[in-house]
């Protein structure tokens, strides 16, 4: 007989649903959806849901009656176990015979068999011993051990902690660096791995719960900055029970379709997680022109800086308004706002080589971004500034992100993660920044499997509007349950909605970008979508005679180009 209970979960620490750890139950109610009403009703009296009205079986009303009934059930079983005042969250899917149910938890052992005993009592759905059924659950729940108790970890220095979608890996970086400009020793994790003082001690995606405890374990670390990314939150939790300062970057549309967020809506509320656990002396650093981020200012404890590169931004007023502070772009420069007080000028963006000269727009917003959280974490001005000027877009201080060279015949190469619409968008836009008007964009085009159909056709599409020359660059590691042929046919489908057909596609990153290197003409700009093989690409470039670009000599490119689109 299958099983009611699709999925039990432990999250270990602040989550979605709770700020502290919880239990997280993914349930099939379609026996109490195709229950009698006789037998909805007998439930519903047995649990305790008092003037229930359940509707006939298989209709919307039976729908929102087992939503209720659901959590009403496992709030009786902890009763009645001897567990009183049991927080319960209850939230539909999209699959209507699907819930999800959650509840905090003390003691693992316990809370895990209050999961298998809800689902014990869903089982005996329709035709069962209803009765019978919870008074069983509930004497399960009380004989069950304890347990051993949640590990999730108090802080003991300060921690920065970084969202959303585009630019958290970069904005966490820039953080780090101003803090060890400081002189502290400062311990980050991120997509890549754990580092100490800008040295990697972990190789490894730790974006999530884990990488926060390895940083904090390291020793004479005093400041830790963490990036934090939505498939932590949704599947372990995070795993420190507070941070000091939040910063929230953007949140656009990846990884939908994924543990249950189908909308960047739903997106957004797990990225708000982040800085609803801010402590209240903290201060949540928020993207006032996202309405998403913004709207997350509603549920924070700590104060609020909003960060723009609009200073007419209503956020940015309405922030300075209720007290709080906002860093913006005023005639060029970095300045930081303060309620009853004149601007702030830190520093003119042309001299924050991360802003490519001042040609990123996501670049600008992450500038901002960091240069908030330094500031609110305490870091001194003077050493924030310095941090912004010394931070660069290479592999040393940002690998992956926007990293620019030049090769022989003075061809331009970009490298950057560019992962998702946004992502790719603004690579383009820093592509044509750096090209005159007589000049080719050629674009390896790549994708992780983990990516909707629709995600993956529309970078097809993207790359196709936006390039002159456009090719395939596989990255095997990534496939993640697709196959090359699949995502071959996806990414073309895209393109050919724009009128490319034939794409080209290469086995590897560095294939593609040897391919689109060879038939590059003097003055040309190829991009790569690079997130397999990045040192490999970095190795291909030294070898063929590239050299890495120094901020003077991105900004010599940008006003080129700009002199010979004004001509």
């Amino acid at each position: 007989m299958p099983s009611s209970l699709l999925e039990l979960r432990v999250l270990e620490g602040p989550n979605l649903y709770f700020p502290r750890a919880a239990i997280k139950l993914t349930l099939d109610v379609g026996g109490l959806s195709n229950a009698s009403e006789e037998t909805a009703g007998r439930f519903a009296t047995r649990i305790g849901l008092k003037n229930a009205r359940p509707g006939a079986p298989g209709s919307g009303f039976r729908q929102r009656f087992a939503l209720r009934a659901v959590g009403r059930l496992v709030r009786a079983v902890a009763q009645e176990s001897g567990t009183s005042r049991l927080g319960v969250r209850v939230r539909s899917t999209s699959d209507p015979q699907r819930v999800v149910v959650a509840f905090p938890w003390k003691h693992r052992t316990r809370a895990q068999e209050m999961g298998h005993a809800v689902g014990d009592v869903l089982d005996a759905m329709p035709g069962g011993d209803l009765e019978a059924a919870v008074s069983r659950a509930a004497e399960r729940v009380g004989a069950a051990e304890s347990g051993p108790e949640p590990t999730t970890i108090v802080p003991h220095v300060p921690v920065v902690a970084v969202t959303g979608t585009n630019g958290k890996t970069t904005t966490s970086r820039m953080v780090a660096h101003i803090g060890r400009t400081h002189g502290l020793h400062v311990g980050w994790s991120n997509t890549d791995g754990v580092y100490a003082d800008g040295v990697m001690v972990e190789e490894g995606d730790y974006s999530g719960p884990s990488g926060a405890g390895r940083v904090l374990a390291l020793p004479g670390v005093e400041l830790a900055v963490t990036e934090t990314a939505r498939g932590g939150i949704l599947l372990k939790g995070i795993g420190l029970v507070r941070n000091d300062v939040s910063v929230v970057t953007n949140v656009t549309a990846d990884h939908l379709g994924l543990q249950g967020i189908d909308t960047v809506d739903q997106l957004a509320e797990v990225k708000a997680v982040v800085p609803r656990i801010t402590r209240r002396s903290g201060w949540a650093v928020l993207n006032a022109d996202d309405p998403r981020v913004y709207a997350m200012r509603s549920m924070i404890k700590a104060k609020p800086w909003v960060f723009s590169r609009d200073i007419d931004s209503p956020g940015v007023r309405d922030t300075l308004n209720d007290g709080g502070r906002a860093t913006v772009v005023i005639d060029g420069w970095v300045s930081v706002l303060r309620p009853n007080a004149d601007p702030d000028p830190l520093i003119e963006l042309l001299d924050v080589p991360m802003t490519l000269a001042g040609l990123s727009r996501f670049n600008v917003e992450n500038t901002l971004a960091a240069a908030s959280a330094a500031l609110a974490i305490g870091i001194p001005r003077d050493v924030v500034i310095e941090g912004l000027r010394t931070f660069r877009p290479d592999a040393e201080h940002n690998p992956g992100r926007m990293n620019f060279f030049t090769m022989p015949h003075g061809i331009s190469v970009v490298m950057d993660l560019a992962h998702n619409e946004a992502g790719l968008e603004a690579m383009v836009e820093i592509m044509n920044g750096v090209r005159g008007p007589d000049q080719r964009i050629l674009l390896g085009l790549g994708v992780v499997g983990d990516r909707t159909d629709e995600l993956i056709e529309k970078l097809g599409e993207i790359a196709a509007r936006d390039s002159d020359v456009v090719a395939i660059g596989h990255k095997e590691k990534y496939l993640r349950g697709r196959t090359i042929e699949e995502l071959e046919t996806l990414l073309r489908a895209g393109a050919e909605r724009v009128g490319v057909t034939g794409v080209p596609a290469y086995p590897t990153e560095v294939a593609v970008l040897s391919a689109l290197v060879g038939q590059a003409l003097p003055g040309d700009v190829v991009g790569l979508m690079c997130h397999a093989e990045r040192q490999e690409c970095y190795d291909w470039i030294a070898e063929h005679g590239g050299v890495p670009d120094s901020n003077e000599t991105l900004a010599a490119k940008v006003r080129a180009a700009a002199s010979a689109s004004e001509a």
